[in-house]
């Protein structure tokens, strides 16, 4: 790290005390700021997307588990790279997770270098890819959210089509577009059209 830089903040979310400050004294003596949270929900409270390099999190929590804060994490297109440590039997959860955008998952116990390195290499992450890929994520989510019908007024109304344009080619009411046209904006959350449609296209971006 050059002279005058200021060193990563690694938040841990986990909620086993004993295992949070064992983590924190491993991150300080490398040279690293950490803040630490029992629970995803104080984790949130306190989470500015302007801060933090790294994101260590338990996948099994009371509350919220380490995948629903993975996913609202996406959900509010917030990119920061996560490491989830997995304890024995959480693997194929871990596997899910990595597959939704985590850097990597590490099982407990294990090796204090090997995860240090697994920390100093998701904090070189941060940037335009992974800010990319977690708008491509939202856009997926949120368009997950959407039923078939809602879906269908969307792909019109992102095509620039006016509501009685999308009755007629939907054999529907002008007022049954209005509400669902209502319902794809809050689902998708979009202020405009504009959002909307950027939205449609991140959620087209390639991989």
């Amino acid at each position: 790290m050059t002279a005058g830089t200021e060193h990563p903040l690694i938040y841990i979310v986990d909620d086993d005390e004993a295992f949070r400050d064992s983590l924190r004294w491993l991150l300080e003596s490398a040279g690293f700021r950490v803040a630490a949270f029992a629970t995803a929900e104080h984790f949130l409270a306190s989470y500015s997307p302007r801060t933090g390099a790294c994101l260590v999190l338990d996948v099994r929590m009371p509350g919220w588990s380490g995948l629903e804060l993975q996913e609202e994490m996406i959900r509010r297109g917030h990119a920061i790279p996560i490491v989830f440590v997995t304890g024995h039997g959480d693997v194929p959860m871990a596997v899910n997770a990595v597959k939704k955008g985590a850097v990597d998952f590490i099982e407990k116990p294990f090796n204090d270098m090997d995860f240090l390195a697994l920390i100093e290499n998701a904090t070189k992450l941060n940037g335009p890819a992974l800010q990319n890929k977690t708008r491509r994520l939202s856009a997926a989510m949120r368009l997950a959210r959407l039923t078939q019908r809602e879906h269908e007024v969307m792909e019109l109304v992102v095509a620039g089509k006016l509501n009685k344009v999308i009755a007629d080619e939907l054999g529907i009411s002008i007022k049954t577009v209005e509400a669902h046209r209502a319902k794809v904006m809050e689902k998708m959350g979009a202020n405009s059209v504009a959002e909307l449609v950027q939205i449609a296209l991140d959620s087209k971006t390639p991989r």
